[in-house]
């Protein structure tokens, strides 16, 4: 059984920073890509960044150049660190691991709310 667990939103002010962690765990989970996901009140889910195994990382135009997500393979983690936030980046944010045996798997989601 794979588990997902993301840490880390909160409250905080435009401009301000947030860091956020997913832990993944599983028996023999070896997870090819780990992401992060967002969705706001009345919107679809929507891409926001993900890394590969290797270190290769994809970004939405919306917060290229804001954040940065990282992995540490080692403990099956990924982190996004969150810069210079804007009330539109708040929404509830999903950790999306991709691998085998499991295939693709999401955690509960945490919140995220940039007041301005």
């Amino acid at each position: 059984q794979v588990q997902v667990v993301e840490s880390g939103g909160g409250l905080v002010q435009a401009g301000g920073s947030l860091r956020l962690s997913c832990a993944a765990s599983g028996s023999n989970y070896i997870i090819t890509s780990m992401g992060w996901y967002r969705q706001a009140p009345g919107k679809l889910r929507e891409f926001v960044a993900d890394i590969t195994r290797g270190g290769s990382t994809n970004y939405a135009s919306a917060v290229k150049g804001r954040f940065t997500i990282s992995r540490d393979n080692a403990k099956n983690m990924v982190y996004l660190q969150m810069n210079s936030l804007k009330p539109e980046d708040t929404a509830v944010y999903y950790c999306n691991c991709k691998g085998v045996p499991y295939g693709t798997t999401w955690g509960q989601g945490t919140q995220v709310t940039v007041s301005s």
